[in-house]
Formats: C-alpha cells, structure tokens, sequence
C-alpha cells in the first residue's frame, strides 16, 4: 500500500459527474492500495436497477469489496439520514480491518453527508404527510404558506415560498416536530455529523467536453442494447413507481415515458442523452459551489491514478 492511500479514520472521496469514468478508476485505485468502496451514488443501493444506473458488473464487484450496492427493493426509498447511518457503519468497519476507505459517486445530498450533519432526526409520520398533501390540493400553495406563517409568528426565515416541494417539506417537520423553522435550525446547527474527526481527501474527475459527450452517447446506446426496456418494464411491476425519486432517475423516467405511450420509442435514446446532458451541467453547479476546495483531474489523463487523493 502507497502512502497516498492511508489508513485508518481517513475517507478517499472520488467523485465526478455521469459519464466521467468514476467507476473504473475507483476499481484500479481500491486495487493498488487495497480499499475497499463505500458506494455514494442514489441509485445503486436499489436491487434490479443494474442497467439504467451503469451499476457496476457482477466481475467488477468481484474485483474489489463494494458497499451499499442492491441493499433495498426498488419499492422502499433511501434517505439521507438511514445512508449517513449505513455509510458510516461500513467505513468504520473497512477501517476497523485497516483498509482504506474509498468513498465514489457523484450524488450530491448523499456525499454531503460525509463532510456535515444532513438530518436532524425529524421524522414525518405519514399521516402528516397525507395532511399536507390534502391542504395543497384543497387549498393551493396559498393555503400551505398561510398555516405555515400560523405555526412561525417570529418569520420564515430564507425560506422559498413559490416552491411548493419545499413548502411542503418545513409545514411537514414543523407539524412533526411541534417546533418552528427558526427553533428546528437551532437544533440542526448542533448536529454532529458521523464522520466528524475523520480526515477528508476529496478529489473530482472531469473529462473535456467532447470526450464526455461520447462517453454519453455510447453509454445510452449500450444500456437500450443491453435491455433497458425490459429492465423498466420488470422494475414496474416491483413497485418502481412506489419510489418517485427513482422513477423519475434519469433512463427510467423517459423510459417510463415510453411504455406508457407519453413519448415514442424512436425518441428514447435522444431523451436520454437530451437529459444527461442537463444532469452534467447541474453537477457541476453543485460540486463547485457546496464542495469544500477540491482537485479537478482529467479523468483520460496518463497520471490521474497515481495524482489520486496526494497531499
């Protein structure tokens, strides 16, 4: 093992946008220096959505120990609070066998939750969900911000209230928590994040634009090659739709389009890549402006493995 790699209550955060090739230099690095990958990414955690997530192959599994892969039916969604709690749990046990640990994905609210607090701990009972589901609809996003003043007399803060999901989501946790906005970010600015005390080595891989405009094209002709229809369709009558946040991953929805006749299957791949495509730019966005100061290396250059995670 290098003395890049480290050891013990270190995390190796590799991230990236889609397409940019995380998945193989994760595998050549955990290879080199014996780690073992935590996986940060939204989608794999879910059992048979293989083809659409690019989810790593059987082989590559098998090349090196990957956690939090296929962990829940695709009908029960992942939260960042239970990913905090699991992610932590299986790095402290790679460490534990002193291994380093090699964090990869480019999902931004769940690598968040290895550099500070994402949850509070507030859990909202579905029947209060339904409640403010119930008010939108009856009464508009007029309704929902008039009970939401009602229950905050000191103000709502920087809240935005043309947004009906996030609206939605404070008049939830404030009913849950019999506690204002103002008193629940008290609260959460007192929350110590799991990985408090660990060191952090973050590194982001890019590719130029053509580059990775190619790797875009190939890799949707390769998932609709590979059976990415059959896959949607199978995920469906598993309860796919139970999980809007993967329902609506990109592949799946504009496949979902498609079998349920809101879009010609001619126009899938173009979709796809059409929606890629505005994936990337929003991923970039996030990593420059909510990541700490990090290296952009070139995914396709002769030295990114041996740059990796350097001082």
């Amino acid at each position: 093992m290098s003395p890049a790699a480290g050891s013990g209550r270190t995390l190796h955060l590799l991230t990236g946008c889609t397409a940019a090739g995380k998945t193989e230099l994760a595998l050549r690095w955990a290879e080199l220096h014996g780690a073992e990958i935590v996986s940060c990414d939204s989608l794999l955690f879910y059992r048979g959505m293989d083809i659409g997530t690019a989810k790593p192959s059987r082989e590559e599994l098998r090349r090196v120990p990957h956690h939090l892969v296929d962990i829940r039916d695709v009908r029960d969604p992942m939260n960042a609070a239970t990913y905090a709690s699991l992610a932590h749990a299986a790095a402290c046990a790679i460490a534990e066998r002193g291994r380093p640990v090699l964090v990869v994905g480019g999902s931004g609210f769940y690598l968040k939750s290895f550099l500070a607090p994402v949850a509070d701990g507030v859990e909202v009972p579905d029947g209060v969900r339904s409640r403010v589901a119930a008010l939108l609809e009856t009464s508009g996003l007029p309704g929902a911000v008039e009970l939401l003043r009602s229950l905050n007399p000191g103000g709502l803060g920087p809240l935005d209230l043309d947004n009906p999901r996030r609206v939605a989501s404070a008049l939830g946790r404030c009913l849950a928590s019999g506690r204002t906005l103002a008193e629940l970010s008290e609260a959460f600015s007192r929350v110590v994040h799991p990985f408090a005390g660990w060191e952090v080595r973050l590194a982001r891989v890019e590719r130029p634009a053509a580059e990775l405009e190619e790797r875009i094209r190939a890799r949707t002709e390769a998932m609709l090659g590979a059976g990415l229809v059959s896959e949607v369709s199978r995920l469906l009558e598993h309860g796919l739709l139970e999980n809007p946040s993967a329902a609506r991953a990109i592949g799946y929805r504009e496949t979902i389009d498609v079998l349920q006749g809101r879009a010609a299957p001619e126009g899938l791949a173009g979709a796809i890549r059409r929606d890629t495509r505005a994936l990337v730019k929003k991923q970039r966005t996030w990593f420059r402006t909510q990541l700490p100061a990090h290296p952009v290396l070139d995914a396709s250059g002769p030295e990114v493995l041996g740059r990796l995670f350097l001082r």
